[in-house]
């Protein structure tokens, strides 16, 4: 492996490539990052890198916003099948009919999306920004939220407010077991439970915090004297391990499976192999029909310029 990672480090060199990686990436996937984080940090770095590639180690529409944000670079995944349940489950031509149903509302679409629903979009959201984002509008402002109905369901309760919901969901958050959560509550009494919104309302009720991966992240390394249970996909525990060694991290498991963890099948597909002959090869190459990127930039800047005015 130590062969492999020589090789892609030589090949980022030669081509001014950088690599991006979700959180939700394998570990090794991680280590060679030149930049890891989650959807929201991810399009920050993709607006300002001068990178002439980037390699965008996460799922199909992460790729896409790197490119509908630089049109005018090369933007690579390495396994072009790298899709994501959360945005499958907002078809563009059924939300655009259903935008067409509910008129006079603002449209605020989660990022977990393809460039075409964002296209029909006003804002863009992230896990990290939505409550914010949300509350930048007027509480009498109509807002259609999509796709994530749990994430949708969570802001609507933390707010007071009552966006129409999109019914879709992610299939990793949808599996958490609030049994088995439980039962590990009870096995360690000191465990705190960190759980992303995009979880179910039993599971975000039996949390002690909620919040984005880079929040859960944030959070642990602030209190890293505490155990934690975290109820999110399992690839974020290798960055809470490095930045937390004396920590005590518990994935928590899904309903169904023997499996310890809950996996994303699709953030799985990207290899260190396929890395390496992504960058050698310069393909798969993402591609946005330039119609509909001229239209999905404009919410995903928009929810740049606010994110930044409500960091100052």
């Amino acid at each position: 492996m130590e062969n492999l990672v020589e090789a892609i480090k030589q090949l980022k060199k030669e081509k001014n490539a950088l690599i991006m990686g979700h959180y939700y990436q394998r570990a090794e996937i991680q280590d060679v990052a030149d930049y890891i984080g989650d959807s929201l940090a991810l399009a920050q770095q993709a607006a300002r890198t001068e990178a002439d590639v980037i390699v965008m180690c996460g799922v199909h529409f992460m790729g896409e916003t790197a490119k509908v944000l630089c049109p005018e670079k090369k933007v690579l995944v390495p396994d072009m099948q790298a899709g994501c349940s959360l945005a499958d489950s907002c078809p563009a031509d059924a939300f655009g009919q259903f935008i067409k149903e509910h008129p006079g509302y603002t449209v605020l679409s989660y990022v977990n999306t393809t460039a075409a629903v964002k296209a029909l979009t006003d804002v863009v959201v992230t896990s990290s920004n939505a409550r914010q984002i949300v509350e930048s509008f007027p509480r009498e402002e109509k807002i259609i939220f999509g796709p994530d109905r749990n994430l949708g369901s969570y802001i609507n309760a933390v707010t007071g407010r009552n966006m129409l919901l999109w019914n879709g969901a992610c299939h990793v958050h949808e599996q958490f077991s609030v049994e088995k959560i439980a039962a590990l509550k009870e096995q360690h009494p000191e465990a705190l439970v960190l759980a992303h919104p995009e979880c179910k309302q039993a599971v975000l009720a039996q949390a002690d915090v909620v919040g984005s991966t880079a929040a859960l992240l944030k959070y642990a390394i602030a209190h890293p004297e505490k155990t934690y249970i975290v109820a999110t996909e399992s690839g974020i525990l290798h960055e809470m391990r490095k930045r937390c060694p004396q920590t005590n991290f518990i994935p928590a498991p899904p309903s169904t499976g023997a499996h310890a963890c809950n996996e994303c099948n699709y953030m799985r597909l990207n290899t260190l192999e396929k890395l390496y002959q992504c960058l050698k090869d310069e393909t798969p190459e993402i591609t946005v029909d330039p119609a509909i990127a001229a239209k999905a930039v404009k919410p995903i800047q928009r929810m740049l310029e606010i994110s930044a005015k409500l960091a100052l």
